[in-house]
């Protein structure tokens, strides 16, 4: 068997979509977004000023009240 090593691929952000955690309560959502391999999850206030850097792997939620308003990625 010759050839190809398998590349490495980098810690890659899940197959996921940020809507499906809007409205779920806070610590649900962050406890889904670890289990479906988010490395870093990050709840904010509303109106948070936040570092625009963008991080692949991390998920941030806008958090109001207990709930998810927002989710986006980076």
């Amino acid at each position: 068997m010759g050839g190809m090593a398998p590349i490495p691929t980098p810690p890659a952000e899940p197959q996921d979509s940020p809507n499906t955690y809007v409205g779920l309560d806070a610590t649900e959502a962050e406890r889904l977004a670890r289990e479906r391999g988010w490395s870093t999850v990050r709840a904010l206030p509303p109106g948070a000023i936040i570092t625009m850097e963008f991080r692949a792997g991390r998920l941030n939620f806008e958090v109001e009240d207990g709930t998810v308003k927002r989710a986006w990625k980076g």
